[in-house]
């Protein structure tokens, strides 16, 4: 007989399991993405980027080509992570650059959570390259675009055939705090919502304006 205990699963995401590669949020990469509006994609960008780096997730930054071609990173990006070195490549697959994997190895962390432009190109290739040598792969898809919705979605189905889990940006930052009653991040994370997270945020500031009430009872 199966016995339920009050732990979480495996495979959920916590800050200290994973870490999360921003892969070529850049200018000229949005241009050519109509997978996904910019506003919103820029949206959800700067949502994972505060949710990781308050809860002090490990996040790796890289870029294509940033002076010659691809322009600078989001500028939502450069204030999350001021002074942060952005790893710049020639390759499309950031897998295969060596100062990429490195910095990865040393994290040390073997679950990898990617975003970035675009998901056929920038994104299978990192992906589908972990998945080989072992690592487990999120892919949060709302943080990614491409430049047709079939790209998107074809690349999508692709890196789950292939093992991927797919998740959103107000999943993974409601995944990383997961308990209400986690009252040091609490703040955190309902103010990063009621900036990044729609109609969910709004409802946080109407019911705590309105009402005085709020999650967990805080």
């Amino acid at each position: 007989m199966t016995t339920a205990t009050a732990v979480p699963g495996s495979t959920l995401l916590s800050p200290t399991n994973h870490a999360l590669i921003l892969i070529d949020h850049q200018s000229q990469m949005a241009f050519a993405t109509h997978s996904i509006d910019i506003a919103t994609l820029r949206n959800n960008v700067a949502l994972i980027g505060k949710g990781a780096a308050g809860f002090q997730v490990p996040v790796l930054l890289t870029t294509v080509a940033e002076a010659s071609f691809s322009g600078p990173l989001f500028p939502e990006l450069t204030q999350i992570f001021p002074g942060q070195k952005a790893f710049d490549r020639t390759t499309m697959n950031c897998w295969e650059d060596t100062a990429v994997i490195d910095e990865v190895n040393r994290i040390g962390r073997t679950r990898i959570v990617l975003g970035g432009l675009w998901t056929s190109v920038c994104i299978v290739g990192p992906a589908l390259s972990a998945l080989e040598q072992g690592f487990e792969v999120y892919v949060i898809t709302d943080a990614c675009g491409d430049v047709t919705d079939e790209a998107h979605e074809r690349a999508v189905t692709r890196m789950v055939q292939a093992g991927a889990v797919p998740v959103t940006s107000v999943q993974y930052l409601l995944e990383l705090q997961r308990d209400w009653g986690r009252a040091e991040t609490y703040g955190l994370t309902t103010g990063i919502a009621r900036d990044h997270a729609g109609g969910y945020g709004i409802g946080i500031q109407y019911a705590k304006t309105m009402f005085g009430a709020q999650e967990g009872g805080h």
